[in-house]
């Protein structure tokens, strides 16, 4: 089996009095979708923020390609609920900020940027102002931007879900085309069943802390192959059987 990209072991978090996550273990291959759905409050946002560097746990370790990034920043790429794209920047400029910002010159970053804009459905947006485009745009726009600081693993907190239904669904067709074309490796948090099952390897099920379980990750569900997968398969058997199995379990 092929070792793993991202590995996190017996990770723990308290804020005070209320343990947040407990012995948390997980790992992500290379190429490979991963999605944590739970209840509110489950500690799946806290996760993501400890693989990202942004807060410390009281135990355990993340591990990227064998090398521990514990409380380490910029290893990951992260993108947030929403674009948080700057309204007087044009889009070329919003997707290469975080290339300026970490040093990169200005005609260096927008050279790297600019032949993945057809790739990433946004070809003739460059020169455009986040209020010129539509939601989905934008979150490509976002998507572009994150995956140019990237680095080898995408941490996805509900990017989808502000969307309309319908710009949401052609988001889904366009990340399912996308993965397949870049090998992306993501960590997505949703609420959104459907959208878990649509997309992910594995869906991973996460609970408040239990004095009774040995970790709020508490159940582990594996999809058929990504590479197969089309729209489609929202309206087979599998797929609801899939979904009444997660709904028992939260």
């Amino acid at each position: 089996m092929e070792e793993a990209l991202l590995n996190i072991e017996g990770v723990n978090k308290s804020f005070g009095k209320r343990q947040v996550l407990k012995t948390i273990s997980l790992s992500l291959r290379k190429g490979e979708f991963v999605s944590l759905v739970g209840v509110s409050g489950s500690g799946k946002s806290t996760l993501l923020n400890i693989i990202a560097g942004l807060e410390e746990p009281d135990s355990g370790r993340v591990e990227l390609d064998a090398h521990d990034i514990t409380k380490q920043k910029g290893m990951v790429s992260y993108m947030f609920q929403k674009d948080l794209l700057f309204p007087h920047y044009t889009i070329l400029d919003n997707v290469i900020l975080p290339l300026v910002i970490g040093g990169e010159d200005k005609k260096s970053a927008r050279a790297k940027a600019s032949p993945l804009f057809a790739q990433f459905g946004l070809d003739g947006t460059q020169n455009q102002y986040p209020a010129q485009l539509s939601g989905g745009m934008r979150q490509r726009a976002a998507f572009l931007r994150t995956y140019l600081t990237s680095k080898q693993v995408l941490l996805l907190d509900e990017p989808f879900s502000a969307l309309d239904m319908i710009t949401k669904n052609r988001m889904h067709e366009w990340y399912l085309e996308t993965v397949r074309k870049l090998g992306l490796t993501t960590l997505l948090i949703t609420h959104d069943i459907e959208e878990a099952i649509l997309l992910s390897d594995r869906i991973l099920i996460m609970n408040n802390v239990n004095e009774t379980e040995a970790s709020n990750i508490i159940a582990e569900l594996r999809v058929e192959a990504l590479q197969s997968r089309t729209m489609d398969f929202c309206y087979t058997e599998q797929f609801a059987r899939m979904k009444q199995r997660i709904y028992a379990m939260l």
